[in-house]
């Protein structure tokens, strides 16, 4: 089976990667004047986006039971909800309405973000198949095209509303796609049984969570250090995130290949150096150009290190365990959403947001240094 066909068996989960990232990116490639809008600090907009990521985390438990009940049509009805939130959001004149409206947003992105996921791992086993990183290479191109298309409508002077209409009517249609998924596959007692490797999935989840932080850091404030700190225009601010997902895209590809050649783990420390130097640049960047290289760096590194550390801690753990142990490190990876933004928020308010980004690249070298020569140590002991 070739690329075409890998294609035409996770089009239906493609359909779902395609709303989250291009939901996304128009909101965050606005943020700068959705928050203006509303009149938030950043300490405040930071805690709004602390509160509203309970709603990707609550959505962990709300994805299986919205399978059981609306069953095939459970992504996109998700996708709508997705819509619906970030169209709240653009029309919002208060912080509690925006509060509000991006915890609509994230409960529906993380559905379908569960929903897909597994939906991909389903066709992998089946086919036999390598379809992940393909999918999520994906989703980081739709995050580049989303926020390129948003900063060229505000260049045009577009508002919020307008321009998260338009994304609604995509919606609809990427909905419209993923439904009637094929149910679940029948669950096949395993051959390999052992216990769950509690050290292991900590020192991974510990790495994912890193990976996360540096993307929620770089994704949700990058637009507005653009603009902001070095003085760009609105599309200047707009490529910040346009070009973070497209980085993270051509990063994801290529780490599908190296990661044949090369081990995992000297992959994920190379990447997160990379990653690190990336957004310290960023942050003591003093144009704009140099702002978006270092951007630009900052996805090339950090897109490779989640999946790798999925994917080394899927294949490490006993059979029985896998979905346990991925489950597991995948809620701690989240909980950079619980205190990233307010992280960065609060660190902006009382130093500067340029303080923020530094912060982010040394607790990214720290771990890089620590822990991932640590989770090495663990999975390749003689």
């Amino acid at each position: 089976m070739g690329l075409k066909h890998d294609l035409y068996l996770s089009r239906r989960p493609l359909a779902g990667f395609l709303a989250i990232g291009l939901s996304w990116a128009a909101y965050f490639a606005q943020m700068p004047v959705i928050k203006a809008n509303v009149g938030a600090s950043d300490g405040a907009y930071g805690a709004a986006l602390l509160i509203a990521s309970f709603g990707a985390i609550g959505a962990m438990w709300l994805a299986p039971v919205s399978r059981r009940i609306a069953g095939g049509v459970a992504v996109s009805l998700a996708i709508l909800v997705i819509g619906a939130g970030m169209l709240w959001a653009g029309a919002s004149t208060t912080l509690w309405s925006l509060t509000l409206a991006m915890l609509v947003a994230s409960m529906g992105s993380g559905v379908v973000d569960v929903l897909v996921n597994a939906r991909v791992s389903e066709i992998e086993e089946d086919s036999n198949r390598s379809l992940m990183n393909l999918n999520h290479a994906l989703y980081s191109f739709a995050y580049a095209c989303g926020a390129l298309a948003t900063g060229a409508l505000r260049s045009a002077n577009v508002g919020p509303v307008p321009i998260l209409l338009g994304l609604c009517a995509i919606l609809l249609l990427l909905a419209w796609v993923a439904r009637d998924m094929s149910p679940p596959a029948a669950i096949i007692e395993p051959t390999v049984k052992g216990r769950l490797p509690a050290g292991l999935v900590l020192l991974t989840g510990f790495v994912v969570l890193a990976a996360f932080l540096t993307e929620a850091a770089t994704e949700g404030w990058s637009a507005l250090h653009l603009e902001r700190t070095l003085g760009g225009s609105p599309g200047e601010g707009a490529m910040g995130p346009a070009l973070l997902g497209l980085m993270m895209g051509f990063g994801r590809l290529a780490g599908h290949g190296l990661a044949r050649h090369v081990r995992d783990t000297y992959l994920m420390l190379a990447a997160m150096v990379i990653s690190a130097s990336g957004v310290a640049l960023a942050g003591a960047a003093s144009s704009v150009t140099v702002g978006l290289l270092g951007f630009a760096l900052a996805g090339l590194g950090i897109s490779v290190v989640a999946p790798l550390a999925l994917a080394l801690v899927g294949r490490v753990v006993p059979a029985d365990k896998r979905l346990a142990a991925i489950s597991r490190v995948s809620v701690i990876g989240f909980g950079a959403f619980f205190f990233g933004p307010p992280l960065m928020g609060l660190v902006s308010e009382g130093f500067g947001l340029r303080a923020s980004f530094f912060l982010v690249a040394g607790l990214l070298a720290v771990v890089a240094f620590t822990l991932v020569p640590a989770l090495a140590r663990r999975v390749y002991r003689p």
